[in-house]
């Protein structure tokens, strides 16, 4: 078993207040760009959150978004995201960016490419896959989360693979349900940089915001539980040492595969945030982290009965392995 200790696709569900510190990155910035940047909502709603009086910074109501934030205070957000109220379907996403695997009245479980956001945020308020799920499904509207009807998990916009959506209010409370009691068995596919020691392993170490670059997660003492499951399923030493492995998440924290990779020092090929570079590694590169959600087993929130969906490597990623001897 290997635990990571030292610092290196989340679930959305009904909402808990959110509490960061301001570290040196945020330094001096204004609230609301802050807010946006912290709670992954776009300008406007941050806006609304700020003079809503859902702001608190240590312990006092701020309604200025203006007002400049500085390290060392607590950021406190009180409310669910207040974003605009009136997302748009989006035909063009609905039909070319996304394929559906299964779909019945309460679910639908669809394969996302690498490179599409899963619901509009901090710089993309729309071409989201939510976007293009209203077009498909425009019912999702009413279900769960306003601001992104119908999602339960996420998946990180250059992870590809497998994602279920609620269609109808029963099954969106059951499907928080089962996340929140790590039910769902999620299967990515991983190549990381490294020969692990162990054939198989645990990475059991909380994952949080950094303080020096809000945009990075890292494992901290001040972050959640998180643990990943890991198995190696291919090793290779060509064009440079690099393993395949199968990774099971318990939990589902803000990118927390690629974080637990990289603590134990196998970062994801191709990951620009939490991997590494070198010549020799060239012949590997990719454009997108070498991650892929690739089973995801649910119980069905109407019939009981176990779902499960499969869905196969992106050829870019095939390639990549194609490469390794």
């Amino acid at each position: 078993m290997t635990q990571a200790t030292q610092p290196s696709d989340s679930h959305v569900g009904p909402y808990e207040p959110n509490k960061e510190p301001i570290g040196a990155a945020l330094d001096g910035m204004r609230l609301d760009r802050a807010v946006a940047l912290l709670a992954d909502v776009s300008r406007s709603a941050a806006a609304r959150l700020v003079t809503g009086g859902d702001v608190q910074i240590d312990g006092v109501v701020v309604t200025s978004g203006s007002r400049r934030v500085a390290q060392g205070e607590c950021l406190l957000i009180t409310a669910t995201t207040a974003e605009d109220q009136f997302l748009l379907p989006e035909e063009d996403v609905a039909s070319g960016r996304f394929s559906v695997v299964f779909e019945d009245p309460d679910v639908v479980v669809v394969d996302k490419p690498a490179g599409l956001v899963v619901h509009p945020g901090a710089g993309h308020e729309q071409g989201t896959l939510v976007n293009g799920l209203l077009a498909r499904y425009p019912e999702i509207v009413s279900v769960g989360d306003p601001a992104r009807p119908g999602i339960v998990h996420r998946l990180d916009r250059d992870t590809s693979g497998l994602l279920v959506v609620a269609r109808s209010e029963r099954a969106y409370r059951s499907l928080v349900e089962q996340m929140r009691a790590h039910q769902p068995e999620r299967l990515y596919c991983a190549l990381v940089w490294g020969l692990p020691e162990a054939a198989s392993g645990v990475i059991d170490a909380p994952v949080g915001r950094s303080l020096r670059n809000p945009l990075r997660m890292t494992v901290t003492e001040r972050g959640r539980t998180a643990r990943t499951h890991y198995q190696v399923q291919q090793r290779f030493t060509a064009p440079a040492p690099a393993a395949l492995l199968t990774c099971r998440l318990e939990t589902g924290r803000t990118h927390q595969i690629r974080v637990h990779l990289n603590a134990i020092g196998h970062p994801v090929v191709g990951d620009p945030t939490y991997g590494t570079f070198s010549s020799c590694r060239s012949h590997l590169a990719l454009n997108r982290p070498f991650l892929h959600a690739q089973s995801l087993s649910f119980k069905h929130p109407v019939s009981g009965e176990t779902l499960t969906t499969q869905s196969p490597l992106p050829q870019e990623l095939v390639a990549a392995l194609e490469a390794c001897c």
